[in-house]
């Protein structure tokens, strides 16, 4: 475990928002004001707006797309890049709305999850930012009682989450800030009543340290905040993600990474960095067999004593 790279890891805290809210706003009344068909029409504009206007995403785009694709990508898978994302934004205002009706929705390794849910206890389930993870809520709705609530930084997504919470108020009931006095009070109550709590552990939580993994041929740094308060709380963790497979196809996949309830303390730390190293291994799965669905537009691979990327 090491320190190197936490300064860049919060390079994503930064970075100013691209987003603009009346263009958020407009594009939301768009999309429940004429439909999923009629609206993904302006998201082509949108995403070549992207792919021409923001060097930067465009660099990180290709930067990532030759790692798992293992070739240079063409502008075209590029531009699939960008638009993955920005479809999976705006398939975000229908599932918010609970308008699951929309979509065909592939669910692997559910047991998985139904094992890890039967304690009662609550559990983490442990993200990327890679397709939808609001499409956890289509498995809630199969499920009477089950609640979902995301620990997460909302500054980045400050603007994003302004304009959703305008259009579903409810889902800002379902977000627990990080970096207030209370958060960990707040994780711990909710895990009590057996809340599933969701956490995009991809990205550094704090200044904390990281682990370096080979992740897609080279090795980065991954934060070690979000599996230490799982295992802080002797919780449970499943990895979990929800792919866009094109049109209206999506699929969830579950799979275990940890249970930290009957760790003690003096395993703690090799069960923390076992399950770290476990979560690299399924993200990196997931990115090759499923490259345009991970939306992390900066150099994931850099580390502070880098002149520029490393991207080959």
């Amino acid at each position: 475990m090491s320190p190197s790279g936490v300064e860049h890891r919060a390079e994503w805290l930064k970075r100013p928002e691209r987003s603009n809210m009346l263009m958020l706003r407009v594009m939301s009344w768009i999309s429940l004001t004429l439909g999923r068909s009629l609206s993904r029409g302006v998201l082509v504009g949108i995403s070549l707006y992207f792919l021409l206007f923001s060097p930067r995403a465009r660099a990180a785009s290709r930067g990532y797309l030759q790692r798992a694709l293992g070739r240079a990508p063409r502008l075209s898978e590029q531009f699939r890049h960008f638009h993955s994302f920005a479809t999976c934004i705006h398939d975000r205002v229908y599932l918010l709305n609970g308008r699951y009706d929309l979509f065909e929705i592939e669910v692997h390794g559910r047991e998985v999850f139904d094992a890890a849910y039967a304690s009662g206890q609550g559990l983490f389930l442990m993200g990327a930012h890679m397709g939808s993870f609001e499409l956890v809520r289509a498995v809630g709705r199969q499920q009477p009682g089950l609640r979902v609530a995301m620990v997460m930084y909302e500054e980045n997504a400050r603007q994003i989450n302004a304009a959703l919470a305008a259009i579903c108020p409810a889902a800002v009931q379902d977000i627990i800030p990080l970096g207030q006095l209370d958060s960990m009070l707040q994780v711990q109550a909710r895990l009590d009543e057996g809340v599933v709590l969701g956490v995009l552990a991809d990205r550094a939580l704090d200044t904390g340290p990281t682990q370096t993994l080979p992740f897609l041929g080279q090795p980065a740094a991954f934060p070690l905040s979000s599996m230490r308060l799982a295992a802080m709380l002797k919780r449970p963790v499943v990895f979990m993600t929800g792919l866009y497979l094109g049109g209206n196809r999506y699929a969830i996949h579950f799979e275990k990474l940890a249970d930290f309830s009957q760790v003690e303390r003096a395993g703690r730390d090799a069960a923390i960095r076992q399950a770290v190293s476990d979560y690299a291994a399924c993200l990196e799965r997931h990115c090759r067999a499923a490259p345009y669905n991970w939306f992390n537009f900066f150099d994931f691979w850099r580390t502070p004593g880098d002149a520029g990327s490393k991207a080959p």
